[in-house]
């Protein structure tokens, strides 16, 4: 009965927003069709176009630092759990709009975010603590998405340095401010989709065509450091999910996104590894020193199309990380609920600038994502979603008028806070504990070795 009154609640308000926004023209028709997004398969398109970009070409850099079996195991138990983790966000963000929307709160031009959930259901010291990892993790994301632009059109074009190459593509992702929300990546997800697919087959195909390179050697794992830096590049793959809140809001009827995280993780999974598998096959230790895998694939009108669509990819995933940021910044400024888009899109402009001067400082391609998995990705969505659900529904009032009820199959309430429970113990001892050792003397590794504002990371010696 409370299930039923929810979706009432939920898809009435979604409705009008519809009607309200009803086609009238064959322009508006079109900019329907191609630009205003809320069904469910815009919103897994989002999900598995937004879950893997740059990550696809340093995983095969994992497997190296992994061994074969246990990069294959740790994709398929880090998969798994960043879905179950998302339908935990899910659960949360339908229990906290059906709340407020009980007492007739307007979100219509209003997006709600993660610290806002936490806010409402557990008070503002969660609201504090997720604010922080989940703004940090995507600026760090951000970050992350412009170091792999330059890192990958230097395979293109090495006329110019990759520091160069990061002032180019910063100022071409600063144009992300003018989209207004996630609605409005309805083509763009679907392209980039199409682009990581593209991408992940064409490193399995080039890797098995080259064969195995004289002398291959796979002598993974070697140390207990650069086991944990690959298994948290692993973690931070599957840890795409911090805007989850996000793009439910922008679903006609976000109650329906309880499995879209895990379909698209599946398949998802059929990108990511048969693509590692192959590219470590085919070069095993090598890639120790070359984290970005269009390093040693050979050079092709294929690998070219290949760099030329990640480029693209990374720079619809730039606008996935930044726009949960650019809201923020609105909302601080009061900003948010203006409707003027060019008033917005100009608030939006210095959220931009210290993701391009991070980049700029550590331009470390590979190594910086274990370290932001471990200390961002490991608290942001899996620890703080997982023990935010136990406090949530822990009074036995909270799970009676629960909105969305545990699925039997998992053990109702107790086997779900039995999943909780593994899940923060987990993540907590081997992501951020071990994780985060190992990715902290690997990255404090590149620091030593290429130093800070690096001009040409992990680039080959110019020919004279």
């Amino acid at each position: 009965m409370a299930s039923e009154k929810v979706e009432t609640v939920i898809a009435g308000n979604y409705m009008e927003m519809e009607k309200e926004g009803k086609a009238t023209s064959a322009r508006r028709k079109l900019s329907k069709l191609f630009w205003h997004g809320g069904s469910v398969y815009d919103a897994w398109f989002s999900c598995a176009s937004n879950q893997v970009a740059q990550v696809l070409l340093t995983l095969p850099y994992s497997f190296s630092q992994l061994g074969m079996l246990s990069g294959i195991l740790f994709q398929l138990f880090y998969g798994l759990m960043g879905s179950y983790t998302a339908y935990l966000i899910s659960v949360l963000y339908v229990e906290y709009r059906t709340r407020k929307e009980r007492e007739k709160v307007d979100f219509r031009n209003h997006v709600i975010q993660w610290f806002e959930v936490l806010d409402g259901l557990l008070g503002k010291h969660w609201r504090n603590a997720g604010l922080f990892f989940n703004c940090t993790f995507l600026l760090f994301g951000s970050v992350i998405q412009l170091i792999a632009c330059a890192s990958n059109i230097y395979y293109i074009n090495d006329h110019l340095d990759k520091r160069t190459w990061t002032y180019i593509f910063g100022a071409c992702c600063a144009t992300t401010v003018f989209i207004p929300s996630f609605h409005n990546y309805r083509i763009w997800s679907f392209l980039g989709l199409i682009m990581t697919t593209y991408t992940a087959w064409y490193m399995t195909v080039a890797a098995l065509m080259n064969g195995q390179v004289e002398g291959v050697q796979h002598s993974g794992p070697t140390t207990a450091v650069l086991y944990f830096t690959g298994a948290t590049n692993i973690l931070y793959t599957f840890g795409g999910h911090a805007v989850t809140v996000e793009i439910m809001h922008a679903m006609w009827k976000p109650q329906k996104f309880k499995l879209i995280y895990l379909v698209a993780t599946l398949y998802v999974l059929t990108l990511t590894l048969p693509s590692a598998v192959s590219v470590y096959w085919a070069f095993g230790d090598m890639l120790l020193n070359h984290s970005n895998a269009f390093a040693l694939l050979p050079k092709s009108g294929f690998r070219d199309l290949a760099v030329i669509l990640m480029l693209i990819h990374q720079f619809i995933t730039f606008g996935f990380a930044c726009t949960p940021l650019y809201f923020v910044w609105e909302k601080l400024l009061g900003m948010h609920e203006n409707k003027s888009m060019l008033k917005r899109a100009l608030t939006r402009l210095p959220v931009v600038v210290p993701i391009w001067f991070l980049a700029i400082i550590f331009p470390f391609f590979g190594p910086i994502n274990s370290t932001v998995g471990s200390f961002l990705v490991s608290f942001t969505v899996y620890i703080i979603p997982a023990l935010a659900h136990m406090i949530t529904f822990a009074p036995a009032a909270a799970r009676e008028n629960a909105v969305e009820r545990p699925p039997s199959m998992v053990g109702g309430w107790v086997g779900l806070y039995c999943m909780n429970v593994l899940v923060v113990g987990w993540v907590l001892i081997v992501g951020f504990g071990f994780g985060g050792w190992a990715s902290t003397i690997n990255f404090l590794h590149q620091i030593y070795t290429f130093g800070l504002f690096a001009k040409c990371y992990q680039c080959p010696p110019h020919k004279a």
